[in-house]
């Protein structure tokens, strides 16, 4: 089988995750986890999570990936019994300590090996399998030929990630947030300092960061060597980045299963995917390495855009009356378009706009305000409404 994997920063992403075609997510609790800054799930929030996956036969993995520190070990046991009891599908961690506990405490849930664990050989997957591990998540630095030699090695379940932030150091192994601002990136306080700028030779700017990755060229390549599982990073991105994102790739890998996606289909979602992010992005270490082309010196422009225009809440079929809370301005003229998981994308010209008192209006100008469209096609409640910046036919 091959995974989907997804990020997930609170509920509503995890949900928006499943619907638009993730087969399982992971997602950080309050404590033990590399994303500090995120919203992360208290424990009722994690049961209402595994609850919600395994009604639809989804799966629900918590990282628990941190490097302990002594002081960290307080309450560690009571939290791993406690995901075992709600019924997680698995943990993903990096410290042996946390694979040790495991272990001892004879719990049900398996073990992930997590990509700060840096395994880019077969020894070290090896050793992990010893270990007790059922997957591992390999280095983001991994190439076809690594990946080759460790699935023959190991026989384990493999997971890469294909899209995302990438680290300037080895993941999790960078101190220059601890140096700058003594936050712990191995500890969930990373500031990345790799994305910001320094002043160099007096007029110019200098930056060290990787542009993002983005898998989308070698996606067959990677099942054909052995990858179980593709992961998208990004706990911390909202849910139009999370949906776009998840609905591309689950179609590109549906249509790879299926051998039929061609070059001008790549092309189209390549597109979508370099739209919907503020940064530029490459396939990375998979086939080479990298060199200048797949890295920011001398200053970016990373201005968000805002095509996301808003969500749908409800669509009634008598009046042919979609029901939207915005989320970015618009206004009657423009033309947009409507995309989600059970629908193909489509155009739409907006020629009126009403709020809910079904007064017209001339244009949608307040975040989260409701408005009404009159739309022939069927909406379902969470596809979205974008800017249509993107001409498919150019593609296809």
């Amino acid at each position: 089988m091959i995974e989907l994997l997804a990020p997930a920063g609170d509920l509503e992403k995890l949900y928006i995750a499943y619907l638009y075609g993730a087969d399982a997510c992971y997602i950080g609790g309050k404590k033990f986890s590399l994303r500090a800054n995120a919203n992360n799930f208290s424990l009722e929030d994690i049961r209402k999570a595994v609850d919600f996956a395994h009604s639809m036969s989804k799966k629900l993995y918590v990282t628990v990936n941190i490097i302990f520190h002594d002081k960290e070990l307080e309450g560690l046991d009571e939290y791993l019994i406690s995901l075992d009891e709600i019924g997680v599908d698995a943990i993903i961690a990096s410290d042996i300590l946390v694979i040790k506990r495991v272990r001892e405490l004879k719990l049900k849930m398996d073990i992930h090996i997590s990509t700060q664990a840096s395994i880019l050989n077969k020894e070290a997957g090896l050793f992990y399998k010893d270990l007790g591990a059922s997957r591992l998540v390999l280095a983001r630095e991994a190439n076809l030929s690594d990946i080759k030699a460790i699935k023959k090695a190991t026989k384990l379940e493999l997971e890469a990630f294909i899209h995302g932030a990438m680290c300037t150091s080895f993941s999790g192994r960078c101190v220059l947030s601890n140096v700058t601002t003594q936050r712990d990136s191995n500890r969930g306080g990373c500031a990345q300092i790799c994305r910001w700028t320094f002043d160099a030779l007096e007029k110019d700017v200098f930056s060290m960061t990787p542009k993002d990755l983005n898998m989308i060229p070698f996606i067959k390549d990677m099942i054909n060597v052995g990858v179980n599982s593709f992961k998208v990073e990004g706990r911390m991105r909202g849910i139009y980045y999370i949906a776009t994102v998840i609905l591309t790739y689950r179609r590109i890998i549906d249509k790879i299963l299926n051998n039929n996606l061609d070059k001008k289909e790549e092309f189209y979602y390549l597109a979508i995917l370099n739209r919907c992010a503020n940064r530029e992005s490459t396939p990375q270490f998979i086939d080479k390495l990298p060199t200048k082309n797949e890295q920011y010196f001398l200053g970016r422009d990373e201005v968000s855009n805002q095509d996301f225009l808003g969500i749908v809440k409800d669509y009634d079929e008598n009046t042919k009356m979609v029901t939207l809370e915005e989320r970015n301005y618009f206004k009657k003229g423009d033309i947009v378009e409507f995309f989600g998981p059970n629908i193909d994308t489509f155009t739409y010209t907006i020629n009126e706009i009403y709020d809910e008192n079904q007064n017209v209006l001339e244009y949608a100008n307040h975040p989260r305000m409701i408005i009404k469209l009159k739309i022939d096609k069927k909406l379902n409640k969470f596809d979205m409404m974008r800017l249509k910046v993107i001409d498919k036919e150019n593609f296809l």
